[in-house]
C-alpha cells in the first residue's frame, strides 16, 4: 500500500476529505519521528510500539570484493506489533 492509497482509505473510513486525511497522516508521521529523535517510545495499545534502537558498530564484508568494511554505529527505527494487530493478521 502506498501513502496515497493509505490516505484514500483513511479518508473513506473517517469520513474526511483526502486533504484532511493527508494532513492527519503527515502529522502522525511528524509526531512519531519527533518522539523517536528524542529517544522516546510511541506506544499505541493493541497496535504496536515504535522505538529507536542503537545498533553497535561492526565489521561487514563487501559481497563483490570480499573486503572487510567497517559499519559505523547508528540509531534505527524499530516497530514491534501489538497483540491485537498480531491476532488480526493471523
Amino acid at each position: 500500500m502506498t501513502k496515497a492509497e493509505l490516505v484514500e482509505v483513511m479518508a473513506a473510513k473517517a469520513e474526511l476529505t483526502k486533504a484532511d486525511a493527508a494532513r492527519a497522516l503527515d502529522a502522525f508521521q511528524a509526531a512519531v519521528t519527533g518522539a523517536l529523535k528524542k529517544g522516546d517510545k510511541v506506544t499505541l495499545v493493541g497496535f504496536g510500539t515504535f522505538e529507536a534502537k542503537k545498533r553497535a558498530a561492526r565489521m561487514g564484508r563487501n559481497p563483490q570484493t570480499g573486503a572487510e568494511v567497517k559499519i559505523p554505529a547508528r540509531t534505527v527505527a524499530s516497530f514491534k506489533a501489538g497483540s491485537k494487530l498480531k491476532d488480526a493478521i493471523n
